[in-house]
């Protein structure tokens, strides 16, 4: 069991506020949260409240209006997009591992069973449609404009289809249950993980870069509190890193640089 560490050199940002309120959409981020960063906090005499949402744009709501203090669920892609869209200012203050997205099927085995016709479930988002887009682009599915801007990504960037794939859009969150519908679905690491998928299920795995890292999340005019500081070192704790790595759960998560620290 991971000894928690003590709180001797810890400020006291805690007396100036008591209570934390970390959101969360379905997913992983709550167990890694509570496995691995709650208790440094609980140690700094923080009273943590975690609260579940259904979407993420009902989790970025609650920090734009100040009903919580910060997320976990988003990579800076999409955040940056949600700002853009409804004229807020949150921002990323610290990376957290993260799942990739895959490209899973009950139907078939492997990529290669892929036919004309064959039924292929993608997020309806732009953002999450362009990482889904690349992932069959990798397959040699289908090809793509090039330099396709990520927040307006549609079906109609698919300028080849070799294979004859028929795309079918839906919400993320429907993706794993629609497995037994379709031949292969691309569907995001944390709804894979929340409906019992391993990421070592996936036929294919999206190659993760930084911005698609997700991030804890919370206004711009936060990101220098002493509690917001207090978060971004339980991340990137030694006490934090020795959780994950030791936890088999997390096999296959793309994790941040502070993890080689």
């Amino acid at each position: 069991m991971l000894a928690v560490p003590t709180a001797a050199s810890a400020q006291t940002s805690a007396s100036a506020k008591k209570t934390l309120r970390v959101g969360f959409a379905p997913g992983p981020y709550l167990d890694a949260f509570k496995l691995g960063v709650e208790p440094q906090l609980r140690q700094q005499g923080y009273d943590i409240r975690t609260l579940q949402f259904s979407t993420g744009l009902e989790v970025n709501s609650a920090v734009a209006t100040n009903e919580i203090d910060a997320n976990v669920m988003q990579h800076s892609v999409y955040l940056n997009a949600y700002n853009d869209r409804n004229g807020t200012d949150l921002v990323g203050i610290v990376q957290v591992p993260t799942p990739p997205m895959g490209l899973y099927a009950r139907k078939h085995k492997s990529a290669s069973e892929v036919r004309p016709g064959a039924t292929v479930a993608v997020p309806n988002d732009p953002v999450n449609l362009e990482r889904a887009l690349k992932i069959l682009r990798d397959l040699g599915w289908i090809e793509l404009k090039p330099a396709a801007n990520p927040v307006d990504v549609t079906e109609l960037d698919v300028v080849k289809n070799p294979s004859g794939i028929r795309l079918t859009l839906l919400e993320s969150a429907q993706a794993p249950r629609a497995l037994d519908d379709v031949d292969f679905a691309a569907i995001q690491g944390n709804f894979a993980i929340d409906s019992g998928l391993k990421l070592t299920e996936a036929i294919a795995l999206k190659k993760m870069t930084a911005p698609y890292l997700n991030v804890v999340a919370v206004r711009q005019g936060n990101v220098e509190a002493p509690w917001a500081r207090d978060i971004v070192a339980a991340y990137r704790a030694p006490f934090f890193r020795d959780a994950i790595k030791g936890n088999r759960s997390y096999d296959g998560f793309a994790l941040p640089d502070y993890f080689a620290s």
